[in-house]
């Protein structure tokens, strides 16, 4: 399938999928919409100062990054794992510029790491984040209370709709800790029925930008 970089309305890039008409994140503003549905809604409602999460769709590692470079704000003990089964290639990741639009030159070695250290072994990025790949179809993907919060981080139910089912939502269920959070870009009606069907308490958030809403959900 053919792939594109492309610059986003914020600046930062993206993967354009040209077939499915898909973008990895928002052309909209990549780092806006990061921020804005993982960080601003997700990461900054847990007030643990240990914190474990899940993030369904690794994909470019910008989500990781940010939350790398929040962990270092807050000073807060991130255990982060990616699942992803279709790594990025090298010569994509060169071409996105992360790293500059966020102001994070210190912190290039690390968005490397992300993406060159080993699958399926944990990796101290530094004092305050701890890392684990996983290369795995998100329907393999299965544990029991083991995070506080995840990031789905899918394709879109329109190209991708097995991401988005009962099945998937009740996997993610399990894996949540109690009072666990989910947090996605996504908003349809579907995926929100999918999530309260499984036990998820649902609720519509404002989205990001040229985006009007968005979901997170609660495990009780």
């Amino acid at each position: 399938m053919k792939r594109e970089i492309i610059v986003t309305s914020d600046g930062s890039k993206t993967i354009y999928l040209p077939e499915w008409n898909e973008h990895y994140h928002s052309k909209h503003g990549a780092i806006q919409e990061a921020y804005h549905v993982f960080i601003k809604h997700g990461l900054e409602l847990i007030s643990k100062k240990e914190i474990s999460i899940l993030e369904m769709g690794f994909g470019t590692g910008l989500n990781a990054f940010i939350t790398f470079l929040h962990s270092l704000e807050e000073e807060k003990m991130i255990y982060y794992t990616g699942v992803e089964a279709y790594p990025v290639k090298e010569e994509e990741l060169i071409n996105l510029n992360y790293i500059e639009q966020l102001n994070a030159l210190n912190y290039r070695d690390v968005f490397s790491k992300l993406h060159t250290t080993s699958w399926n072994e944990n990796h101290t990025i530094s004092n305050h984040f701890s890392f684990i790949k996983k290369q795995l179809f998100f329907e393999d993907f299965r544990t029991i209370d083991a995070f506080d919060l995840i990031y789905y981080d899918a394709f879109g139910a329109r190209v991708q709709p097995e991401l988005w089912t009962e099945t998937l939502f009740e996997n993610m269920f399990l894996a949540l800790k109690k009072k666990g959070v989910l947090v996605t870009y996504s908003a349809k009606g579907s995926v929100r029925r999918a999530m309260q069907t499984v036990g998820f308490t649902v609720e519509r958030l404002p989205g990001p930008p040229g985006k009007r809403e968005m979901l997170r959900a609660v495990k009780a």
